[in-house]
């Protein structure tokens, strides 16, 4: 956690959102006697240094007890060497302009307290977690019932910021650290349609809409048995059967949940749809089949082909690829192309 004093929380505001891309963000006054605040990382004090509560505040933190030394970055706002003088002897280890950006403190932030690691590390791990905290509490409110659509989109945010920032390659490493199965494909399929549409540079307002679509369109597992959905190895017809029953449970719940998309709606069910008709549940071809859902598909398809399983390595970024290319006439060989330009950072 990063604490961030504040005798202005109005105009510590971008600040804090700032900080909230990487870590926990705790807003204290300059009341503040840091008795019961529990343990924290850093602290930025985005404070006028000259005021008395401010300089008790910074002088209480120094001389509380610790292991090591907390990392606090002063936001001073005099002028010249006094006032960064005066920001030392409080206890600063770094002192900055009041006017500095917000993501340039906490790029100061991060080498003060995390020097091993970067702004981008910090983000996509801060996302994953989100966004992984929510698949677990729509998964699990699926597995008898709806899900609540608005908190989806509470969902989309993470996962275009964590690609934004830190690339798919780091979103991958960041998800394969997580071993529940279904939970795994879905963010890993998210951020793969993220980091597509991105490539793709198609508008923010669809780039929402397909990461949602590729969120929520595996919904249909949570009702699935364990033993068939974590079986480690091939399924047999009979439970084959079962588990192609996901497409159509996710269409239902998601019908039923109410206030979902179209678009979502027709990826929750078609995502194992082919263009030659051999996919299902409704054995769909060619035009019946719409962009978004050729899109989402060859995500999902990708994202399962390079999974870590215990019981399979996973492919190579080249293998995967070379599979997907040689389902012509199963999949739009253009989107392929294109995809496979998007995942390998080829122009």
């Amino acid at each position: 956690m990063i604490v961030v004093v504040s005798d202005r929380p109005d105009r510590s505001k971008a600040l804090v959102d700032a900080v909230l891309s990487v870590a926990e963000c705790r807003v204290v006054g300059t009341g503040e006697t840091w008795d019961r605040i529990g343990d924290f990382r850093g602290v930025i004090a985005d404070v006028t240094l000259g005021r008395p509560e401010a300089k008790r505040c910074l002088r209480l933190l120094a001389t509380r007890p610790a292991r090591a030394r907390t990392p606090l970055i002063c936001l001073t706002r005099g002028s010249g060497q006094t006032a960064f003088t005066e920001a030392r002897n409080l206890g600063a280890t770094l002192c900055l302009s009041a006017l500095a950006e917000p993501r340039m403190v906490v790029g100061s932030l991060v080498r003060e307290v995390w020097p091993d690691k970067s702004v981008a590390d910090l983000v996509v791990t801060r996302e994953a977690e989100r966004a992984g905290t929510l698949m677990t509490r729509l998964f699990e409110s699926a597995q008898t019932g709806t899900i609540d659509m608005p908190s989806v989109e509470q969902g989309i945010a993470p996962v275009l910021d964590a690609i934004h920032e830190g690339g798919l390659t780091r979103w991958l490493d960041e998800v394969w650290t997580h071993d529940d199965v279904t939970f795994q494909h879905c963010l890993l399929v998210s951020g793969t349609a993220a980091a597509f549409t991105q490539g793709l540079g198609l508008s923010t307002a669809d780039k929402q809409l397909l990461t949602r679509a590729a969120l929520v369109h595996d919904v249909g597992k949570s009702r699935i048995p364990h033993a068939i959905l974590n079986k480690p190895g091939r399924l047999d017809d009979d439970e084959r059967a079962v588990m192609q029953t996901h497409a159509p449970l996710g269409h239902e719940i998601l019908s039923a949940s109410g206030g979902c998309d179209p678009i979502t709606l027709a990826v929750a069910r078609h995502h194992h749809e082919m263009l030659d008709g051999s996919g299902y549940p409704d054995k769909l071809c060619a035009d019946a089949i719409g962009d978004p859902v050729r899109l989402l598909t060859i995500c999902d398809i990708y994202a399962a082909l390079i999974e870590r399983r215990p019981y399979k390595a996973p492919m190579t970024t080249r293998d995967a690829l070379s599979i997907l290319s040689g389902m012509d006439g199963k999949l739009e060989g253009g989107l392929v192309q294109a995809f496979g330009r998007v995942v390998q950072g080829t122009p």
